[in-house]
């Protein structure tokens, strides 16, 4: 398969999908013969660096940018050439776009006045949507007197009433705080199963797209590296970009050795999902697979370089036969410190090849 043509599960109907999709601005390639298909009801998140196109991609399926070739369906519709209004999408604001002059109930009830719907099944509506984002009896505040947290909650409510196919969300969560980002993400999915909604997300942030997905798409330089459940992303990068864009990961070659893989002569038992047949290989490491032992032999043996506190946790910086590796230490269990030397064991579950060579 392409690896630019993303299917996040193929037994189901493919209710937004794109095909074979460029974007360019003078001659500037943004988004490159770019493919995607998300199934009904799937919350997808695209992820990836600053500049990568991922916000393109929401503009694009949103009507907000016309590709400069390709096809984009939604339920079996092609919608190319169709403005956002005739699209039946909702689109979640990173700045909430809230109008200051009129009341959250106002706000919420804007798109069904548009609509031309009575005022009674509005008011009805209205008050239905603040109960779903736990904003009951807000109806008569306005956005200076709420929250952050809440006007987005209010941004959210405003899509939701409309009861659109396709639900987009741009960055949502980035102009809150850390406890209220998880809250967000914990009611925009919790909604968006209930609503059985298909949606698009867009996030710079790896946490939130792990918590909020069925599937991630991480993109980069306008092509997809690579899409997948959220821990198989993480567990089995297909590539070192992914590998390092995906959380930390150390890189060694490693040899094949029947049942294990050998580091620096030190055998660690063969994951699963290496291929049959290897004797050489790059392997990644995830940090939180290295714990610290004082007891070892040679080959185990390193010494820890710098200790940075993480409040539950300490990265630790350690050389290892010359090369330096970072490692998660529970700061409850162990306290080290620079020039102290200790024994490291590697946890075959965090450890994954890598099949590319850069």
């Amino acid at each position: 398969m392409n690896a630019n043509v993303a299917q996040p599960n193929e037994n189901k109907k493919h209710f937004v999908e794109l095909r074979n999709i460029g974007k360019r601005f003078g001659n500037n390639a943004v988004i490159d013969d770019l493919s995607l298909a998300i199934p009904q009801g799937q919350m997808v998140t695209l992820l990836g660096p600053s500049g990568c196109g991922k916000t393109t991609v929401l503009r694009l399926v949103a009507g907000l940018e016309k590709p400069t070739e390709g096809q984009i369906l939604i339920d079996g519709e092609d919608v190319t050439h169709r403005s956002i209004q005739q699209r039946d999408i909702c689109m979640v604001f990173q700045s909430y776009a809230l109008f200051p002059h009129m009341s959250l109930g106002e706000n919420i009830g804007y798109g069904l006045r548009m609509l031309g719907r009575p005022k009674a099944e509005i008011r009805d509506r209205v008050h239905e949507a603040l109960k779903l984002v736990d904003l009951e009896g807000f109806e008569d505040r306005f956005v200076d007197q709420i929250s952050g947290g809440q006007q987005q909650r209010v941004a959210l409510a405003r899509a939701l009433i409309l009861k659109p196919k396709v639900l987009l969300f741009d960055e949502p969560l980035s102009n809150l705080d850390a406890n209220l980002r998880r809250s967000m993400r914990e009611k925009i999915r919790e909604l968006q199963q209930q609503f059985n909604i298909t949606s698009l997300y867009v996030t710079h942030d790896q946490s939130e797209a792990f918590a909020v997905s069925d599937s991630v798409l991480v993109m980069n330089k306008g092509k997809i590296m690579q899409l997948g459940e959220p821990q198989k992303l993480y567990r089995y990068p297909a590539s070192r970009f992914m590998a390092g864009f995906m959380g930390d990961a150390n890189i060694f070659d490693a040899r094949i050795n029947g049942s294990s893989v050998e580091i620096f002569g030190y055998p660690i038992a063969r994951p699963e999902g290496f291929a049959a047949g290897l004797q050489q290989c790059a392997v990644g490491v995830r940090p939180e697979a290295i714990t610290l032992s004082p007891h070892g032999d040679a080959s185990q043996r390193c010494t820890i370089k710098k200790v940075a506190y993480m409040g539950p946790q300490y990265e630790v910086l350690v050389d290892w036969h010359g090369q330096q590796l970072l490692l998660q230490v529970n700061a409850i269990q162990l306290q080290p410190a620079p020039g102290d030397h200790y024994y490291l064991q590697i946890h075959p579950f965090g450890m994954f090849e890598l099949r590319d060579s850069a």
